[in-house]
């Protein structure tokens, strides 16, 4: 029997170990694997209890010498091992050696990924590499490396890889409708990540691209959220989070949100470099100076185009979409990985080596593409609309835009005239403030002019009801929508009115009909008997409008 020692150290190193180690010793009873928990860094909150969620057997650190293991396997460099005559192999938690750090024993600045020198010096230490690259760099900034590099390629790119076909799986998964793209931000850590430099940057993206075109999630490294903590992080996002962020959990979650990305927006952290070698198109809204010169991150943000925080977001989200990406970029990814689709096969041996064991058998360990991920993202319950009227094929064509009110406002952007101001359009169209029935804010649903529910009424009389009921509850709204179960939409109005709406194509929410039909209140077109054409995006749809009796049995309203 064997005994291998996985450092859990910081919430990073843990999960990467723990997505690395299970097909190295898959169904090896020889080996043992004990999880030792090493309290001493700053980013160890939420250690423990990933290592409780997965059923790890666990160690505390300071037993490691009375264990007295056969192999001792960290993601994390910055460990303080006892002495020993067992081996130590280091494997990164990124990409490795890409930028400096705060040195926690020191008043300075060092390598990422490099152990102390204590470690290289007794010989004992094995350093896994993703590119021949890296072992030059290692050498030219510590010779004691020498000889003491394993070059392995990067697992975790090669499961990438081997799941991009599923990446339309994962959209859905995250609830990111067929027709929309999403746009994912990655933050690294630090005063110089995207989130340190713009931490207003998800709700303004928000505020600027259609929400019937476009989704957005977050990536946000585990050191922010074990160093701040969910609460803080949730406050600090609130407003982006009710405008319908994506915020993607620190652990495993992230990989399947790259595959889903249409686009990224990222800074100097590892998510950028491995979006980079997945072809994503890409914007960098940050990069700090701590990139090291000359490695492929360092290439990286010299290369890539950067988001200006401050211009037209829209416009350069669609730009990035629209490209491709450049030889150069491809030229940048391929620096920093190598031997693709072999890094398990590689690292399995490596272990086995070092462990004094056969490997298994001859059957190499295999390569799992990722699990479905769990949408965590908030709902969005109101929408600043804009809608345009434009005249084609002998009938109305009605243009909706919508964008979360929540993030207008947060962004600095006016939100949409409400109920109270039926005049007012400009040179984009007619505006309005809508709402769901479970919004939470009463400013905004007190002040919506179209009120809805994401609930169908089970009947035409239950829809009535809802309507004038809602009505009666918002004095200062216009009208109000409900779906039916059965098909079609009905908006009641303020005065009384009752309008049929239906609509060919996929079902959608009931926000869409009641900015329809309130553009025709503004528009002066005709509620009984019209036929429209509804644009959202590039989908267009076929649309019917016409009079219901407002009670059951009473006449309907002639034109």
């Amino acid at each position: 029997m064997r005994t291998v020692v996985a450092a859990a150290r910081t919430v990073t190193s843990t999960a990467r170990l723990l997505e690395t180690l299970p097909p190295l010793v898959r169904g090896d009873a020889r080996v043992s694997t004990v999880f030792a928990y090493d309290p001493t860094s700053a980013f160890s909150d939420g250690v423990l209890d990933l290592l409780k969620d997965a059923g790890c057997r666990t160690a505390p650190w300071a037993q490691l010498a009375d264990i007295s293991p056969d192999l001792l396997i960290s993601a994390s460099e910055n460990i303080e091992v006892p002495e020993g005559d067992w081996p130590v192999l280091v494997l990164p938690h990124g990409v490795g050696f890409q930028k400096t750090v705060p040195d926690s024993r020191a008043d300075r600045s060092r390598l990422s990924g490099l152990v102390p020198d204590s470690l290289l010096e007794s010989g004992r230490a094995w350093l896994a590499v993703s590119h021949p690259a890296q072992e030059e760099q290692l050498l030219g900034v510590q010779p004691k490396a020498a000889g003491r590099t394993l070059v392995i390629g990067d697992p975790v790119l090669d499961e990438l890889r081997a799941t991009t076909p599923r990446s339309a799986e994962f959209r859905a998964a995250l609830g990111v409708p067929r027709d929309h793209r999403l746009i994912v931000l990655s933050s690294t850590w630090g005063p110089t990540s995207l989130l340190g430099t713009h931490h207003d940057l998800p709700v303004r993206l928000l505020s600027a691209l259609p929400y019937d075109a476009y989704r957005v999630a977050a990536i946000i490294h585990p050191n922010v959220w074990a160093s701040h903590g969910a609460w803080q992080i949730r406050t600090l996002l609130a407003d982006a989070l009710d405008a319908g962020l994506l915020l993607i959990p620190p652990v495993h979650a992230w990989r399947p949100a790259l595959l889903a990305a249409d686009a990224l927006v990222g800074d100097h952290g590892s998510v950028t470099l491995y979006g980079a070698a997945l072809g994503k198109p890409l914007l960098l809204g940050a990069f700090g100076s701590d990139a090291v010169p000359g490695t492929a991150m360092h290439r990286l943000g010299r290369t890539a185009a950067f988001l200006d925080p401050r211009g037209d977001l829209h416009a350069q989200i669609e730009s990035a979409v629209a490209g491709r990406p450049s030889a150069s970029m491809s030229g940048i990814a391929a620096g920093a990985f190598t031997h693709p689709g072999q890094a398990l096969v590689r690292l399995r041996t490596a272990v086995y080596d070092l462990l004094r064991l056969p490997e298994p058998d001859d059957t190499p360990p295999p390569l799992l593409t990722l699990p479905r991920p769990d949408a965590h993202g908030g709902t969005v319950t109101s929408w600043s609309v804009t809608t345009t009227v434009s005249a084609g094929n002998g009938r109305p064509t009605v243009t909706v835009l919508r964008f979360p009110a929540v993030a207008a406002v947060a962004a600095g952007a006016a939100v949409a005239a409400g109920a109270d101001d039926m005049s007012a359009h400009g040179p984009a169209g007619f505006t309005h403030l809508a709402c769901d029935e479970e919004e939470r804010d009463t400013r905004i649903s007190e002040s919506a002019a179209a009120l809805f529910r994401h609930r169908p009424s089970t009947t035409p009389t239950a829809g009535l009801r809802w309507t004038t009921d809602t009505l009666r509850r918002f004095p200062g709204s216009y009208l109000a929508a409900t779906a039916l179960t059965a098909g079609g939409y009905l908006v009641g109005l303020r005065e009384g009115d009752l309008v049929e709406v239906s609509i060919t194509g996929p079902t959608t929410d009931a926000g869409l009909p009641a900015a329809l039909v309130y553009t025709c209140l503004r528009a002066g077109i005709p509620l009984d008997g019209t036929s429209l054409t509804l644009r959202v995006g590039t989908v267009e749809a076929d649309v019917v409008l016409r009079f219901r009796p407002a009670a059951p049995g009473a006449p309907a309203r002639s034109g």
